[in-house]
């Protein structure tokens, strides 16, 4: 990779190789793209802390409602790449620009099948409008009686349809009109129904697509989203040139070493705080007639960022930990209830990286009132992207007391309904002569309905704000980021809970090493450090998460 105007520049949309970390992650949420589930089951898998808002378009205008794939698509796409787009959450454990192309990979497949569904309207629908607006009608009225609780709305439904297919039958046989209005009125009433015929052939062959996408992902077979228009074949190319920069941008961000607080919220993108432990104890020198060497925390902070290098060997060839990501971090202060946040900016920022030497006078003078804070991190991703564990290591100093404070993080798996594989649809049936029992009959793939709706939606997708208007969309929690917007806490499961409790002592020890190494290099008194560090060496023994942010004041 180079980099060229200060995001990482790249040819083409990236693919993770096999063997990548965040791998099922990062494909479950990709495959939210591809699904024909309902647009409102977006609200199942909402958590505690972020919550999707489903837009309801006009209540007259049920037939031009998106499904979950399609405004999911279109909402994460609008969001993350848009021009004029707010600040986004880093994804750690995911790679957010493989969701996205794969949302773009969607949106393209969907264009192709509505430019073959426009052709049709406007030869079977619209040259015969009246005929189409009668069997529109027609459906309309059969897909709102068959949403009734009653038994019998099925019956009704259908009822209808019938009803409408033997007065167009009366209508041809009985043609009130002579001449050319006779033939049109005959292709008027013909015509729509061999339309819906063609579309139906169109619509399921893109669904098949979809659904084996969709499968694949879920399967682990690293199905690639194919993006053409991200990658200019000529320098006139600028709307695959902005695209391309848009990704890049993404990329960018999503290496940014800036995060922020939200209270009981805990660090976007890292999870809520279960657990803390501090050491907090008074600097006196070890020699009474001679001064402690004056030091920085960042020296403290530094001696603990080469020691926690060495968290990944052991005296004992039994595997442990992975080699972990350390970095250092800036963290800012936002409310509990933002919608937003603004992202450092100046001379001491470049393509979203806050500089060292910014980064470290942080962490010597911003140790009290307003302004970010330093944070030393060392991260884990396991479970294939289900989990990120992070350990948060602070080093103050403040008057004669040094504090260092060690918290936990855990962001558990993504919500089950983005790790659900498609079902062939089917019903259950008595049998004929076994009434008792019951029988499989498999349904098709794109019911009535469904044509019905992809056809009439198809000539509109080409202006996206008024089929927005029409159908409704997907709110997505702000402040945005894909991975930590549907994650679930790791509690439930217990060797992901097993793993994040597990970290937090050999971390705690480490940092607790190096620290009194760095007071004892510099003539301070290390008795009482070494007390307080054996007791909570002893009390995270049995450590339990908790909700650390949430202060019962």
């Amino acid at each position: 990779m180079t980099v060229d105007g200060g995001y990482a520049d790249f040819f083409g949309p990236q693919v993770p190789r096999t063997g990548d970390e965040g791998q099922t992650a990062t494909f479950a949420l990709a495959s939210a793209a591809y699904r024909d589930n309902p647009m409102e089951e977006i609200k199942k898998a909402d958590n505690e802390w972020h919550q999707s808002e489903v837009k309801a378009g006009r209540s007259w205008a049920t037939i031009f409602r998106p499904n979950l794939g399609e405004a999911f698509s279109r909402a994460v796409v609008d969001r993350m790449l848009g021009s004029d787009r707010k600040p986004l959450i880093q994804s750690f454990g995911t790679e957010p620009q493989v969701v996205v192309e794969h949302c773009l990979a969607a949106n393209r497949i969907r264009k192709e099948r509505d430019g073959r569904l426009t052709a049709v309207m406007v030869v079977c629908g619209l040259l015969f409008l009246p005929g189409l607006l009668v069997w529109l009608l027609a459906f309309q009225i059969r897909s709102t009686v068959s949403k009734a609780d009653n038994k019998q709305a099925g019956a009704l439904a259908t009822a209808v349809l019938v009803a409408v297919g033997a007065l167009a039958v009366l209508f041809l046989v009985k043609m009130p009109f002579t001449g050319f209005w006779a033939w049109y009125a005959r292709a008027a009433v013909l015509m729509p129904v061999v339309g819906w015929f063609l579309a139906r052939r169109i619509c399921e062959r893109t669904a098949r697509d979809l659904r084996e996408r969709w499968d694949s992902l879920l399967s682990g077979s690293s199905v690639g989203a194919k993006v053409p228009e991200a990658v200019p074949s000529n320098p006139g190319e600028t709307a695959a040139e902005q695209l391309r920069q848009s990704l890049a941008r993404l990329g960018a961000e999503q290496q940014s070493n800036s995060v922020f607080y939200a209270g009981p919220k805990g660090i976007l993108g890292m999870g809520t705080r279960w657990g803390s432990w501090q050491l907090a104890e008074e600097l006196v020198p070890a020699d009474p007639s001679r001064e402690i060497h004056p030091f920085r925390s960042w020296d403290v902070v530094r001696s603990i960022h080469d020691q926690l290098r060495m968290l990944e060997r052991g005296p004992l060839n039994t595997g442990g930990f992975p080699k972990p990501s350390i970095r250092h971090w800036v963290v800012t202060p936002i409310g509990e209830n933002a919608k937003a946040v603004s992202r450092p900016e100046g001379t001491d920022v470049e393509a979203y990286q806050v500089k060292s030497h910014a980064i470290q006078d942080i962490c010597n003078k911003q140790q009290f009132g307003a302004g970010d804070r330093h944070y030393l991190g060392v991260q884990w991703t396991l479970w294939d992207g289900q989990l990120v564990i992070t350990m948060l290591i602070t080093v103050t100093v403040l008057h004669a007391t040094l504090r260092i404070e060690v918290t936990g993080h855990a962001l558990g798996p993504v919500n089950p309904l983005f790790t659900t594989k498609p079902e062939a649809p089917s019903k259950e049936v008595a049998k004929s002569f076994k009434p008792w029992e019951t029988r499989k009959v498999m349904l098709p793939l794109v019911t009535t309905n469904e044509v019905v709706r992809l056809a009439v939606r198809a000539p509109l997708t080409w202006y996206p704000p008024l089929l927005n208007w029409l159908g409704g969309t997907i709110g997505l929690p702000e402040p945005f980021g894909l991975r930590h917007a549907w994650a679930d806490q790791p509690w439930r499961h217990r060797f992901m809970a097993d793993d994040a409790l597990r970290a937090a002592t050999p971390v705690l020890r480490v940092v607790h090493a190096a620290a009194i190494r760095v007071l004892e290099e510099n003539g301070a008194d290390t008795e009482k450090f070494g007390t307080r560090s054996a007791f909570l060496s002893t009390a995270v023994q049995d450590p339990s998460p908790r909700k650390a942010d949430v202060y019962d004041a």
